[in-house]
């Protein structure tokens, strides 16, 4: 609880929502499959698309990525209102729930680069929060180990058809079930406000 405490503490520093409009944000947490399905169970988000985040275009594809020979790491986008959802709270979320911030190109069972924690800000102002959030959440202590999210730059590439929905469409698909529903969950249980079912 006084992890989730010191993070809810940083969400109200965070800058008060704009007008009704929509918003992107980029994150990378592991595979791709459990980051959309715990960001399709939020309130505030329109749409979340799995993908590739950074490297080179051409080389933005499964097969590829999932060699270890590209710069990509497998990311969700995500479209929010920020009327109803602020990018703190995303943030809150994402070092919450949706991956473990401290694992260093790795998540859970699946290990290589393309599996790093990884913020790609949209905007200037985005890099400014999350530099700041995370440089706040070290010097709390919030987790035992430091946090290993990256902060980096580069273009976000769709992943094949297959890939959108995954979880949505294979609930019981025994990777999904043993690595992502107990985030859903935990996801329902901390953020109840939030979740959608």
């Amino acid at each position: 609880m006084k992890k989730l405490a010191l993070i809810l503490a940083l969400v109200s520093a965070s800058p008060a929502a704009a007008a009704p409009k929509t918003e992107t944000a980029v994150l990378a947490g592991g595979c791709f499959w459990g980051m959309e399905w715990v960001f399709e169970h939020v309130r505030g988000i329109s749409s979340v698309v799995s993908g590739y985040a950074g490297g080179d275009p051409k080389d933005a594809n499964y097969e590829k990525v999932s060699s270890e020979g590209t710069d990509h790491a497998e990311a969700v986008k995500i479209t929010y209102d920020p009327s109803q959802l602020s990018y703190a709270q995303l943030l809150q979320i994402y070092f919450t729930v949706a991956h473990d911030p401290t694992e260093i190109d790795r998540q859970g069972p699946d290990v290589g680069h393309s599996y790093r924690s990884a913020i790609f800000p949209q905007n200037q102002e985005q890099s400014r929060f999350a530099k700041a959030f995370i440089a706040r959440l070290n010097a709390a202590h919030v987790f035992k180990a430091p946090i290993a999210t990256r902060i980096e730059s580069g273009g976000f590439y769709p992943a094949e058809a297959y890939h959108q929905g995954f979880a949505q469409k294979h609930p019981y698909f025994p990777y999904i079930l043993i690595n992502d529903r107990p985030k859903v969950a935990a996801l329902h249980e901390k953020f109840p406000t939030l979740y959608k079912g």
